[in-house]
């Protein structure tokens, strides 16, 4: 459990290095959605040392940036595509975040 938690945090700061940072309101495409407060997402945000002021907000975690929904294959998003208003760790952690269907 301690290795796959480890593994899961070293890939997630990896990903965060690698993963350019953009402001303002975006959508994304996040492999794990919840509240702040729920496990395994206030985990994950405990070991990144990401401080979260409303338990409640809706948070999306490994996230990758979609510029244009629905064009040519459609939308090749394997995990939760969301709307965020915050953009934390280069897109790594999205907070504030409406899910979006396409």
């Amino acid at each position: 459990m301690q290795f796959a938690l480890l593994a899961a945090f070293t890939t997630l700061a990896t990903l965060a290095a690698a993963t350019p940072t953009s402001s303002g309101s975006s959508d994304a495409c996040c492999q794990s959605v919840g509240a702040a407060n729920s496990d395994p997402i206030a985990t994950i945000l405990g070991g990144l040392g990401v401080v979260v002021q409303d338990i409640n907000a809706i948070v999306g975690v490994n996230c990758s940036p979609i510029t244009v929904i629905g064009v040519g294959s459609g939308n090749a998003c394997s995990g939760t595509t969301v709307s965020c208003s915050s953009n934390e760790l280069g897109g790594l952690v999205q907070i504030g975040c409406v899910p979006i269907s396409t």
